[in-house]
């Protein structure tokens, strides 16, 4: 396509939207309401995911070693850890640490524990991380199987339940964001078909001169552009707003380390990206949806 018929293209796309005042308006609203209903389940539907990540970051499989065990045996034992497929990493922790952290975990109460220190009846210890949290399990069977293995502790009965409702978590609100793009799609389809059909005449004419399918799909190609872009920029602007407050006002009280939500920058500049890219498809898709029938006929 030549530049001066693709700016000619763009001016009639300006003209149409500026003639076309409540339509346009119309056009707009459907972009931004239901935008504005995506972008807050795609905000909350990412927190939800980094939440979940960090919990499942945090499962980890801890190795309590025989007592009877030496420094050999616990040096093989490493090795055969290591070679499990499924294992990450692994973090050797004394009996003297456990205890330590033991202690420190009950805080006050943890003085009582301090008698132990001359004989202490706890296990050395080794922390593995699975390379997926889902293999958590899978590695844990094969680890307690080893020599020298005491017990072998990974949350059993409740790691699997978490990872399961984790799981239906993360589909649900994929399928609901699914469905609002596609009712998004149908309104905004519906609402540019009627601006479309009232310049139905506008179309026969230029059918009638000789114009090809192609020259008159460029301009409402454009103008559903324009439109889904514009009706982008106000669920950007409110979004973006209430989730800055949001994170200056609840973050600083979230104590728990996998509460915290995601850092205003960059998360919120690749929600804006993500939104103002959806607006366009989505303008374009309708807009190209409405005209084909009037080309068809």
């Amino acid at each position: 396509m030549r530049f001066n018929t693709l700016r000619r293209h763009m001016r009639e796309s300006f003209k149409s939207i500026g003639r076309n005042g409540w339509m346009t308006f119309a056009s707009i609203s459907a972009v931004t309401v239901t935008l504005l209903l995506v972008g807050v389940f795609l905000v909350i539907m990412f927190n939800m995911n980094h939440f979940a990540s960090k919990i499942e970051n945090d499962v980890e499989i801890r190795v309590y070693i025989d007592l009877t065990a030496t420094e050999q045996d616990k040096q093989a034992l490493k090795a055969q850890i290591e070679a499990v497929p499924e294992v990450k990493e692994v973090e050797y922790s004394s009996k003297e640490q456990e205890l330590k952290n033991l202690i420190k975990s009950f805080g006050e109460e943890g003085s009582s524990f301090r008698l132990f220190e001359q004989d202490n009846p706890l296990s050395d210890v080794y922390v593995v991380k699975a390379k997926q949290p889902e293999d958590t399990v899978k590695a844990a069977k094969k680890i307690e199987t080893f020599k020298s293995v005491h017990k072998v502790k990974y949350g059993q009965g409740q790691v699997e339940k978490l990872f399961k409702t984790l799981g239906i978590a993360r589909n649900i609100g994929l399928g609901l964001i699914i469905g609002l793009l596609f009712t998004a799609m149908f309104l905004i389809s519906n609402t540019i078909k009627i601006t479309i059909f009232a310049r139905r005449r506008e179309i026969e004419i230029m059918r009638l001169v000789g114009a090809t399918n192609g020259f008159i799909r460029w301009p409402f190609f454009l103008e559903g552009l324009w439109l889904g872009v514009m009706g982008a920029i106000i669920p950007i602007a409110l979004i973006s707003l209430v989730y800055y407050n949001i994170y200056e006002f609840a973050n600083p009280k979230l104590t728990v380390p996998f509460l915290q939500l995601l850092p205003f920058h960059p998360f919120m500049w690749k929600v804006s990206v993500v939104l103002l890219v959806l607006g366009g498809c989505i303008g374009v898709w309708g807009s190209m949806m409405s005209v084909r029938r009037f080309l068809k006929a």
